[in-house]
């Protein structure tokens, strides 16, 4: 996992905007990253797709006071709250940003265009209704870092059973880029989130790439499908427990602030 959702950037970077943190320019540099443009669609008041600057703006004026994130896969609706078509758009997108303050949702679509060797990324996200309702299965950061802790020994244990745990150029290559962008010291996360968010998504996102490298390097050493499936099944909740952390760790900026409401 070398790179964060989309929807992780726009939650982190649209609530340090909400928190007057940062600059509308520099929110949506951020949020845009190596893509070409963003776009938002279906925002009420507006007939067109609009850019971000103007979106988040009107998201602020309609009540929205903070940005979560849902990180759904079949079967686990991490951050979701309903309605039904929402989750399902956002099941289909693996990632939406949920409103807080308001009942609107975004889900992002993903377009590629351009030549060979010459392609550019835009993305539209789709402003949708959504219920007002605790999100589904996101823990607390204590419980997402102790969570973690136990899954990338689990992990480690498991891809090293498997014969795939950094094997082979492709896996050598994909930690290299980790520790690389972990050296020049990017931001994880945007200004206003505590430590303990930034510390917790860091771990889910080592986690998250140790689980990758053990899909994306063919069988490693199951030789045979029952090993295969156990493969699988060992993995499946530890990848479930580093997206459950993402999401806590992105959320942590709402939750924070509720806490400080009550």
């Amino acid at each position: 996992m070398l790179s964060e959702p989309r929807s992780g950037r726009l939650a982190a970077w649209g609530n340090a905007l909400l928190a007057g943190l940062v600059s509308p320019d520099d929110a949506v540099l951020a949020i845009v990253g190596e893509d070409a443009v963003h776009r938002v669609e279906g925002l009420p008041g507006e007939s067109a797709p609009v850019g971000l600057t103007l979106a988040l703006g009107r998201l602020r004026t309609l009540g929205v006071t903070g940005l979560r994130v849902a990180l759904p896969a079949p079967g686990h609706p991490l951050g979701l709250s309903g309605p039904p078509e929402f989750n399902a758009r956002a099941l289909e997108a693996e990632e939406a940003v949920v409103c807080h303050g308001a009942a609107f949702g975004l889900v992002p679509e993903v377009y590629e265009a351009g030549p060979e060797g010459d392609v550019h990324v835009e993305v539209v996200w789709h402003v949708l209704p959504v219920r007002q309702a605790p999100p589904a299965d996101v823990p607390s950061l204590g419980e997402a870092e102790r969570e973690l802790a136990e899954a990338l020994g689990e992990a480690t244990e498991v891809l090293s059973k498997l014969d795939v745990a950094g094997s082979g150029p492709v896996a050598e290559a994909a930690i290299d880029a980790y520790r690389a962008r972990a050296e020049r010291g990017r931001e994880v996360l945007a200004p206003g989130y505590p430590p303990r968010a930034v510390r917790v998504l860091e771990l889910a996102q080592r986690v998250g790439l140790l689980v990758s490298l053990a899909y994306g390097n063919g069988h490693g050493g199951a030789v045979s499908s029952a090993e295969m499936r156990a493969r699988t099944e060992a993995l499946r909740p530890v990848e479930r427990t580093s997206r459950r952390a993402q999401v806590a760790a992105y959320n942590a900026y709402v939750e924070e602030r509720e806490r400080g409401a009550r």
